[in-house]
């Protein structure tokens, strides 16, 4: 494995904005980068062995300082939405930012996806970690919480994604990796001719803010039954109020272990190219979005300006709203107590 790391700018208030890739011995790489511990390329082959990079992200590093996309991001303290930027934990009401209409979104305006992390080249020399601590009352959340990401890549082109963290107070977190995919090349097209597959038979319908309204509904013959291969672009213009809502699919998707067991996620699929990616992970939900309002989201790695639809990002996590549903899986982290996620892309090539 070769791992290389280089400075491709500074930040306004001076701190070096650093790159790092490791190429496995198949010439497949991985691409990060210490804004956000974000997964900002990944060049895989396709059945004909040409490389491409997969994920979405931007030309120039410093649009990862702003970057209301979460391109690659490592998004917390909470993922996904918080019903009215509030909730309640051992009888304190906080109150967050609300940074998406009356919802707060993950972890506001100013989280840890926007900050520079610390970042290290591992002994092992096949991974590279990012640490944040996230002080006290960052975006009103309780507790200073030390997070720390690990991306292991190897020679079978699978990345592994461990997610750490500990608190000194009582508090909530939801931590995932919010890479886009698509599978043609970044910025190639529309993902609507990717094959997705989704290991659930639930998922959590919203309101119009996106907030889920209750318990998990059945798949069966709606819209976002993906228990068998389908292409995304099948049902995603259907006349549903489900679909209106957030322009396509913005849903999460209950997975059947909910108690941190490792299981397969979802497979997405490109048949043309024949890359396909599976996702694994340890959280009890899978939150898919098809890249609805992608456009005007600044410049791809390849020139072309990001559009809709053109990458769908796949991320492991709680269910949005955990903290005010006591029905759903926990999302308390305590002093004492570690939080420990993993995810796992495993690129692959169907034939």
């Amino acid at each position: 494995m070769e791992i290389t790391q280089y400075v491709e700018g500074f930040s306004p208030d001076g701190q070096a904005l650093v790159t790092y890739k490791m190429v496995n011995k198949s010439g497949a790489s991985v691409q990060l980068c210490n804004i956000g511990a974000a997964l900002t390329g990944v060049v895989v082959p396709d059945r004909k062995g040409l490389l491409a990079d997969v994920v979405a992200g931007y030309q120039d590093i410093n649009q990862y300082l702003n970057d209301p996309a979460h391109f690659g991001k490592t998004v917390g303290r909470y993922a996904n939405r918080i019903a009215n930027g509030k909730f309640t934990l051992e009888g304190t009401t906080y109150r967050l930012n609300r940074n998406n209409g009356p919802n707060h979104l993950h972890g506001g305006p100013q989280a840890m996806a926007s900050k520079i992390w610390i970042s290290r080249v591992e002994d092992s020399g096949n991974a590279v970690s990012f640490a944040y601590a996230s002080p006290h009352n960052e975006e009103h959340y309780p507790g200073n919480v030390n997070v720390t990401v690990t991306y292991v890549w190897n020679d079978n082109n699978i990345l592994d994604i461990e997610l750490r963290a500990v608190t000194d107070q009582t508090t909530i977190l939801n931590l995932t990796n919010h890479t886009y995919f698509n599978l043609q090349g970044e910025a190639s097209g529309s993902i609507h001719d990717h094959l997705l597959q989704i290991h659930a038979n639930h998922y959590l319908p919203t309101d119009k803010t996106s907030i889920p309204l209750g318990t998990p509904v059945p798949v069966t013959d709606t819209p976002f039954d993906f228990t068998k291969s389908k292409a995304i672009g099948q049902d995603i213009f259907a006349d549903k109020e489900q679909l209106h809502i957030g322009n396509g699919y913005d849903h999460c998707w209950c997975l059947p272990l909910t108690d941190g067991s490792w299981q397969q996620a979802a497979v997405l699929t490109h048949p043309e190219s024949g890359r396909k990616v599976s996702i694994h992970t340890t959280q009890p939900g899978i939150q898919i979005y098809t890249g609805n309002w992608l456009s005007g989201s600044g410049t791809s790695k390849n020139g072309k300006p990001h559009e809709d639809r053109h990458a769908i990002a796949l991320e492991c996590q709680n269910y949005p709203d955990s903290p005010n549903r006591p029905d759903y899986p926990n999302c308390v982290l305590k002093p004492g107590e570690l939080y420990l996620e993993k995810i796992r892309y495993a690129f692959e090539i169907d034939n």
